[in-house]
């Protein structure tokens, strides 16, 4: 009977260690983005997928990172990430639609817009700009 106990106890703070770890690249990976320290943050995001394959917001970040160094196919594929981890994720929704429709991708913009549109919380503003935006490019 104590075995179990004991074998719970120490299962129990091992986790905890790893939850630990697992937070706290992502916080640190927060800290040097937002320093603009974008190579750091790369790593620590990565370093917290290795320990949290489905850190829906470590894609994220790193999808935005991406941006900055106009790596496109890679924030598309962070991005896609996301919203096949969350997809409510509205954040991400509206940054790949950008995407999109930078890439004069106005159909799959769109569309986007429109799943964002029915999501609206955060985004409502954001996504009516763009739907008008979206159509403002298609009509050229």
């Amino acid at each position: 009977m104590i075995f179990r106990y004991v074998k719970l106890l120490l299962v129990f703070f091992i986790l905890s260690g790893s939850l630990e770890a697992k937070t706290q690249f992502f916080k640190e990976g927060l800290i040097f983005f937002k320093n603009k320290k974008f190579e750091e943050a790369k790593f620590k995001f990565e370093q917290d997928l290795v320990l949290n394959p489905k850190s829906e917001l470590s894609y994220l970040y790193l999808s935005k990172i991406f941006k900055s160094q106009k790596k496109k196919e890679l924030e598309e594929q962070n991005l896609n990430t996301v919203i096949l981890l969350n997809p409510r994720n509205e954040d991400a929704i509206y940054s790949l639609a950008r995407l999109k429709l930078d890439s004069s991708d106005y159909k799959k913009s769109q569309e986007l817009n429109d799943k964002l549109m029915s999501l609206c919380d955060k985004f409502c503003n954001k996504s009516q700009k763009l739907k008008i935006e979206i159509e403002n490019l298609s009509k050229k």
